[in-house]
């Protein structure tokens, strides 16, 4: 998993029809600062974020295995809204 950051959408009105009414958000990683890093995805939001969420992306096969983006030829989704980071103790 990617800890990211939504920094735009992508419109498309032609698409492979498996991503028909699906969100498409730009999103960048961020670090545990929450400062914006290279590259980005576009990723499948499956959870109803939008800009300037932070987020958690998983990329590649694990992008398949949701009940939404089963069978899909997509390679980043969005699966978690974080509301929160804590690091150490």
């Amino acid at each position: 998993m990617v800890l990211g950051q939504v920094v735009g959408n992508i419109v498309a009105t032609q698409k492979n029809e498996k991503l028909i009414g699906k969100k498409l958000l730009i999103v960048k990683a961020i670090d545990l600062n929450g400062k914006l890093m290279e590259p980005f995805v576009v990723a499948v939001d499956i959870v109803g974020v939008g800009i300037g969420e932070k987020v958690l992306v998983v990329n590649g096969s694990s992008a398949r295995q949701t009940d939404e983006t089963k069978d899909s030829t997509v390679d980043s989704v969005i699966v978690a809204k974080v509301d929160s980071i804590q690091v150490g103790a």
